[in-house]
């Protein structure tokens, strides 16, 4: 069957309309899932190659996939907020997604998009499993930490390049050493932060990730 049918929306956030688009699903979906894009000031936009390999990856189970720009990208109204604001964009699109299917959902972030969407769904009863690809540790001037994955006890992917240029993969291991389980930190080797010839690799091992935790969130649903 094929899930190409793609729908335009904008979905009313707390800094005006986001732009979002909904890659449809099968008919016998038992979960959606949202995308998150890289950082906005450095061209991050919902049509990235790693999310748009995330979104295939996913509707390729059969999900409806929604993928949206952060205020102040494409047509999405407001301004950059660095990742204070952007968490609530986040949680609009996990929000219009669980009222539009009523399903469990699967969240994915790239970059900026995982360390934003961990913040905000972290917790999340409604949201079944989290992968963050290309975890930044160290970018756009700031540091970034993650304590609150000690009691996130969602099923989680850590994905990144073992040359990823903003998360050195031996730090990134530390950082991610006292997150909950259960979880599954994984490196493509040879790759950098936006899996530059390694695109295949990522979707694969997100893939892979992906049917153990359907199969087992089936088995015993949050």
């Amino acid at each position: 069957m094929s899930h190409a049918r793609i729908r335009s929306l904008h979905l009313e956030g707390k800094a005006g309309k986001l732009e979002a688009l909904l890659n449809m699903g099968a008919e016998s979906a038992e979960y959606a899932a949202v995308v998150a894009h890289p950082h906005p000031l450095f061209g991050g936009t919902m049509h990235n190659k790693v999310v748009f390999h995330a979104m295939k990856a996913l509707n390729a189970f059969g999900l409806p996939v929604l993928r949206f720009n952060f205020r102040g990208v494409g047509t999405s109204t407001g301004e950059h907020d660095y990742g204070r604001g952007e968490i609530d964009d986040v949680r609009t699109a996990v929000e219009w997604m669980k009222s539009e299917f009523d399903l469990p959902l699967i969240f994915a972030g790239f970059s900026f998009g995982a360390a934003t969407g961990v913040r905000a769904v972290c917790g999340d009863r409604g949201v079944a499993g989290i992968a963050a690809l290309g975890l930044p540790l160290n970018a756009d001037g700031r540091t970034y930490e993650y304590e609150l994955l000690a009691k996130c006890t969602q099923p989680k992917l850590f994905l990144s390049g073992n040359r990823d240029e903003f998360a050195d993969a031996t730090a990134l291991r530390n950082a991610l050493e006292g997150a909950a389980a259960p979880k599954r930190i994984v490196f493509i080797q040879n790759a950098d932060h936006f899996f530059t010839g390694h695109l295949d690799e990522m979707r694969t091992a997100l893939e892979s990730w992906l049917e153990d935790v359907l199969l087992v969130t089936r088995q015993a649903p949050l």
